[in-house]
This record gives structure tokens, C-alpha cells and sequence, in this order.
């Protein structure tokens, strides 16, 4: 697009010189029309009124040539659309313990099945987006309706270090907060940003068209509290819908020399499920998931400003005036102008 700008001005500049040298062609053609007939090139001078309209043609064409030139840069316009739209937040645990086998093949790919059974679902008018945590919350897509991106995401989890649920929740309500005001996808950083102010608490699950999935195996070693943050998400209206992965049982897990037993803490995902008014699912039960999420979550009506690119109007436009002009000099010459 860089190397067509300076082409379009070019072209531009072109249609007053090809005006200037058509003008001259035919005063010239007057010329000799004149000698043949033995008058004066100007002849009588035509009324001014007459002479205006002589150049309503010209002009017209000349205009819808330049616009016509513009629209070969494609131009877009930003304009505000109302839609329904649902967001939803697939916020992952990639704490080291999400390497664990105690499921086959493994946690984080128990995880990345239910997620993507999600999104295998998503209806039309619902973005998704995808946050990692581990010691801190990263947004790592904002909210989107294109399922392959979500898709990438979720494929480039790993396991990590340690694990802090309520960064993880920080993230995804920051996400969430950003993609309602429209700010731009600033959404990489290696910090778990808190809440700039303190929103008047609403009922929880009043926001019926924002939702939080949470997949982790439920441990947390690293602050905040994940049922204050938990609250936090509460008192905004929105649900975090938590999906274990892992056993009671657990398995052992060797991290850097060290023997950790790691295994599912049920009882604190349900937790944050119930403060939320969301609802708990077994990782291995993805297929529930998918349906429950999609059964809960509504869809509300936003604005979006949005690109548009209005080449065919702009065409249209620059055609319209050519044909006008055209048409001018038809009816008053009997000839193209």
C-alpha cells in the first residue's frame, strides 16, 4: 500500500494536465475550423450564462476522474454498528502442575480438549478470548469471533511455574473491561493488572452476556486470594464457570530435583464457581461444558466501531459524475466532452 500512494497522486495530478491539453486540442480544432470558414477563432462571443454551462460537462468528468482515482487506495470509514454480542473468556492454568499425567495424556491437554470443544461451539455473536497464568495473568488473545485464532491460542499452552487462580481472573476481568471500551489490544504485559476503580457491586450473574472459564486443577500457591478476586468478578455481575482437570488421587511430579504431589482441589473451584452464581465441570465431561457455557451465556447489545472499506461506494460515485458529464455534453453538443 506504500508504493501505491505515490502512483495515486500521480494519477491525480494527471487529470488537470489531460483537462489542460484536451482545452488546447480543441481551441485548437476551433482554429482551423475558423480559417476554413473565414471567421474569427473566437467568432461572436457566446453569452456567459451559455459559457458556464459549457463547463458543467468538463468539470463533472474531471471530478468523477479524480474520485475514481481515489478509490483505488480502497478507503475505509469507522463507523459505530450495533450487534448482539456475548464475551467469553477461556482462562487457562499453566502452572507446572498442569504438566501432572494423572489423566491421559496429560492436564493441560484435558484443558486444551474442553476448551476447544468451546470453541468447536461458539454461535454466531459470541467473541472469545484467551488469558494464561501461571505467578501472573497474561492476556494472550482479546476477544475475538475468529475461532481459528482462538484455536492458536490454546495450542501454545504450556505448563510453566506456579500458580495464582486470582491473577488469572485479574487478567481475564481486565481483558474484559478493555474489549467493552474499545481500547486497543494492549493486551501483553508480565503483569496481572488489578481493577483501576472500584465498580458499584451489582448482583452476581447479572451480567448474563459475559462469562469466565476457568480450567485449572484448583491449586494455588502464589497471592491474591483467589476468592477475593472471585468476589471481585462477583460483585461486576459476571460468572466464572470453572472446569476442573485432574484427579483426587493426583500424581507426583519431579520440579527441578524436587517430588511435589499435586492433585485436583475440587472443593476450591467449586468455590469460586458458587461465588459467581457459575457452575463447576469435570474436565473430563467437556462435551457438558461446551453445552452448559453456550446455555448460560445471553447476548446483549453493544456498539462496535469498526473499518469498512467503501471502494464500491467511492467507485460509484466517481462513475456516477462521469456519466453525468458525459450525458451534460451529449445533450448540449451532441458530443463527448
Amino acid at each position: 500500500m506504500t508504493f501505491l500512494w505515490p502512483a495515486l497522486l500521480l494519477a491525480i495530478l494527471l487529470v488537470p494536465l489531460g483537462i489542460l491539453l484536451v482545452r488546447r486540442i480543441e481551441r485548437g480544432r476551433r482554429g482551423r475550423v475558423a480559417a476554413l470558414v473565414g471567421t474569427r477563432p473566437g467568432g461572436s462571443p457566446a453569452p456567459r450564462a451559455r459559457r458556464r454551462l459549457d463547463r458543467v460537462a468538463p468539470a463533472l468528468v474531471a471530478v468523477g476522474m479524480v474520485v475514481l482515482v481515489v478509490a483505488l487506495a480502497r478507503p475505509q470509514a469507522t463507523l459505530a454498528l450495533p450487534r448482539l454480542e456475548g464475551t467469553l473468556m477461556l482462562t487457562f492454568d499453566v502452572s507446572a502442575s498442569m504438566g501432572a499425567t494423572d489423566v491421559a495424556p496429560s492436564r493441560m491437554d484435558e484443558a486444551k480438549a474442553a476448551a476447544k470443544a468451546i470453541v468447536d461451539r461458539q454461535p454466531a455473536g459470541v467473541v472469545i478470548g484467551v488469558v494464561a497464568f501461571s505467578d501472573a495473568g497474561l492476556a494472550v488473545q482479546a476477544p475475538t469471533a475468529d475461532a481459528a485464532k482462538v484455536q492458536a491460542a490454546i495450542n501454545r499452552m504450556v505448563p510453566t511455574r506456579g500458580t495464582s487462580l486470582g491473577s488469572g481472573i485479574l487478567a481475564s476481568l481486565d481483558a474484559i473491561a478493555k474489549a467493552a471500551a474499545g481500547t486497543p489490544s494492549d493486551y501483553y504485559s508480565n503483569r496481572s493488572p488489578a481493577p483501576s476503580t472500584s465498580p458499584v457491586p451489582v448482583a452476581p450473574g447479572s451480567d448474563a452476556s459475559t462469562m469466565i472459564v476457568l480450567f485449572s486443577d484448583g491449586e494455588n500457591n502464589v497471592r491474591p486470594d483467589p476468592q477475593a478476586v472471585a468476589q471481585a468478578a462477583a460483585d461486576r455481575g459476571i460468572r466464572i464457570v470453572t472446569v476442573g482437570v485432574g484427579t483426587a488421587a493426583g500424581a507426583t511430579l519431579d520440579l527441578d530435583g524436587f517430588k511435589v504431589q499435586s492433585s485436583l482441589d475440587e472443593a476450591a473451584l467449586q468455590q469460586i464457581a458458587d461465588t459467581t452464581k457459575g457452575t463447576y465441570y469435570a474436565g473430563a465431561d467437556s462435551a457438558a461444558a461446551a453445552t452448559g457455557v453456550y446455555d448460560q451465556l445471553a447476548r446483549s447489545l453493544v456498539v462496535r466501531s469498526e473499518p469498512l472499506e467503501v471502494t464500491a461506494v467511492v467507485a460509484g460515485l466517481g462513475l456516477l459524475l462521469v456519466i453525468a458529464g458525459v450525458a451534460v455534453s451529449l445533450v448540449r453538443t451532441g458530443r463527448m466532452p
